[in-house]
């Protein structure tokens, strides 16, 4: 079995390199010719992750004026929350003079649904870091007295990536507030207002399996860039890369000159979590309450938010493995198998989980029974509508539920249907004052915080919820049964080589175009959207959808009916259609 490495194996001068060597057992992260790697790293071989990450940060000649390294044994607990002092790490051999100055990489960089995304030491890498922060860089020079916020997860080396980025910028004349341990995204961007700042990167791939890294970009408003936005940003990128320039300043040397400010992200989010949700309520209801951060960057925040009161919160998972134990850092029922049992075992209210940056949320009620997140959007707005007595419109993305539109009819409220993405559900709850936006990943945002995801908040209203209800969450469920009906929902992921995701793509949607369906299954397709995908809207009330992941090689179907059994036909039969069945 292939493993990660303890040493420099994998490294160039001590830093991830550009198209790793292939089959040797030293690999450090897998090809993009592969769309998975061979072997999964088990929470075992965290220490091995680690000691790779203290390689990086270790003293080196070239680092002179740079400060200190900071190696330290790999063993023991790290916390990803700050204790008194910054968790930065001392800059990377990357500042070489040598590589300040030079686009190196040639890397396609594009953004998708939610930032660029990529493999590390393949094509994210130091070089296609600082390419990709020099555009956006220009972008934010266009404006006066430019200021950004720098934030950074959890996964292997993502501190480090995050110095190259504050870095680029403070060369750049941007002003540079850069967190000082590993941060929920929401923290971060919530910071862009807190702070009056001109935008903000986030160094995260979110849900992405361990051996991805990306970059999320956040205007000044503090959610989803824009298409118009991130186009802009990908012509300012590809400008350096046909032959700009990279312009690099020495960290400590920039926050000597006050170009950096390292700083706590934390008191001012948690502030704005107390102001939207009754926490001295929960506080005092003596609630258990299960959090799983998957080794993400939500560790310690629920238990902070919710401490000093009756009410407990009991943490998994709460250490930093960039490997993630060998599961997907994504809330969903499949990569949660010890918080379900957990669950099932009794002695907790509710568990909270959310993925690797937390921007999403997962729920499992006092049984052990895992509320899909088409149950949580529509659970969340028939909570607010019922117990805080919100009034206004409610936005969710096309992949999530019909229960949402049912409770429309009920309450008088205007459902909005659009495009996946943050980018399309931010500023249209912005448009329509919404009181709740949603999609099918479990990210949801609220009225009178920022338009984006906070998986976070999300969780801690169902505590608020189970308060305010009177009663256990899976009552509750039962309540919203009686007002829509049964629902059952399922996604398949069907995993495509990345060389080919682009070629496939373009062939079976030209496969649905030229001869959409006229029924599926047995059931008569009364409408259809092609604006994002393919969606069916059949006559039984049920629905079926395909699209092409964003930020992943992925097809994802989708189906949504009144019984498992229908949504287990419609899937195999879009699937068979498409001709892709073979890859469930």
């Amino acid at each position: 079995m292939d493993h990660p490495p303890a040493g420099r194996a994998g490294l160039r001068n001590g830093r991830p390199r550009l198209g790793e060597v292939r089959g040797s057992r030293s690999r450090l992260l897998p090809s993009r010719r592969s769309p998975r790697p061979a072997w999964r790293p088990e929470q075992s071989s965290r220490q091995a992750w680690l000691a790779a990450e203290d390689h990086l940060r270790a003293d080196d000649p070239r680092n002179a004026g740079i400060g200190p390294g900071c190696a330290r044994p790999a063993t023991g607990r790290r916390s990803a929350r700050p204790v008194g002092e910054s968790q930065l790490s001392p800059d990377p051999s990357a500042a070489d003079p040598a590589t300040i100055g030079k686009t190196v990489a040639n890397v396609e960089i594009t953004f998708g649904t939610d930032g660029w995304r990529g493999i590390i030491a393949d094509d994210f890498t130091y070089e296609s870091v600082r390419i990709a922060t020099q555009g956006i860089a220009q972008y934010l020079t266009s404006r006066p007295n430019p200021s950004a916020i720098v934030g950074y997860d959890t996964r292997f080396a993502s501190d480090l990536f995050a110095r190259e980025v504050a870095q680029v910028l403070a060369a750049n004349g941007v002003k540079v507030f850069i967190v000082n341990a590993p941060a929920p995204t929401q923290v971060a961007t919530y910071a862009i207002l807190d702070k009056k700042a001109s935008g903000g990167l986030v160094i995260t791939a979110s849900h992405n399996p361990y051996y991805f890294s990306g970059l999320k970009y956040k205007p000044e408003y503090a959610g989803s860039a824009s298409p118009e936005v991130t186009t802009r940003l990908e012509q300012e990128i590809q400008r350096v890369q046909r032959g700009g320039r990279v312009m690099q300043v020495r960290f400590d040397d920039a926050q000597r000159e006050g170009k950096i400010e390292v700083f706590d992200p934390q008191p001012a989010y948690a502030a704005q979590i107390n102001r939207l949700v009754d926490l001295g309520a929960i506080k005092a209801a003596g609630l258990k309450i299960l959090h799983e951060p998957m080794y993400g960057a939500s560790q310690g925040y629920v238990r902070a938010l919710l401490a000093g009161g009756r009410t407990t919160v009991e943490e998994i998972h709460g250490e930093r493995n960039p490997g993630f134990g060998g599961m997907h850092p994504e809330p969903i029922a499949q990569w949660m198998p010890e918080a379900m049992e957990r669950m099932r075992k009794g002695g907790f209210d509710l568990c909270i989980a959310n993925d690797g940056d937390a921007d999403r949320v997962g729920i499992i009620d006092e049984r052990g029974t895992f509320i899909n997140q088409l149950q949580v959007m529509a659970l969340l707005m028939m909570y607010l509508v019922e117990k805080r007595g919100q009034k206004g419109d409610v936005v969710r993305s096309l992949t999530s539920t019909s229960m949402v539109d049912k409770l429309g009819e009920r309450f008088g409220v205007t459902v909005h249907e659009l495009k996946v993405g943050f980018k399309y559900i931010g500023p249209k709850m912005a448009e329509t004052n919404a009181i709740l936006g949603g999609e099918e990943s479990g990210g949801f945002a609220f009225r009178g915080h920022i338009p984006e995801r906070d998986g976070i908040l999300s969780g801690i209203t169902f505590a608020d919820m189970i308060v305010k209800y009177g009663k256990p969450l899976s009552k509750i469920m039962e309540h919203l049964t009686e007002l829509v009906g049964p629902h059952f929902y399922a996604r398949h992921d069907l995993h495509l080589d990345r060389q080919e995701y682009a070629t496939r793509r373009v062939e079976l949607y030209g496969r649905l175009e030229k001869e959409p369906p006229t029924e599926i299954a047995g059931s008569r397709v009364v409408r259809s959207r092609t604006d994002d995908g393919f969606k069916y809207y059949l006559e039984d009330g049920s629905w079926v959808l395909v699209r092409f992941s964003g930020t992943e090689p992925l097809i994802r179907v989708y189906s949504e009916a009144g019984s498992k059994e229908r949504v287990d036909q419609l899937l195999a039969a879009l699937e068979e259609r498409l001709g892709v069945r073979q890859l469930v």
